[in-house]
């Protein structure tokens, strides 16, 4: 998943983005390291706290597991 690295470029913590999200610190780890599968309320939530569109939260999950490139 992308949450780790859009979390990252805008320079958020684990915490901060728990905080945002309205998550719980030991979840948003959980969902990072993928060992658990967020919902589509919670991405909702996690997107909200990374300040970015659902959709575009949802477009990198999708390029990245199913291996897609960008589109151009």
């Amino acid at each position: 998943m992308q949450i780790r690295r859009l979390r990252e470029e805008r320079g958020y913590s684990l915490e901060e983005l728990a905080e945002r999200s309205g998550m719980s610190f030991r979840g948003l780890i959980y969902i990072e390291h993928g060992q658990r599968s967020p919902s589509v309320l919670t991405l909702l939530d996690i997107a909200a706290g990374l300040d970015v569109q659902p959709g575009e939260l949802v477009n990198h999950i999708t390029r990245e597991e199913s291996g897609k490139s960008e589109p151009r």
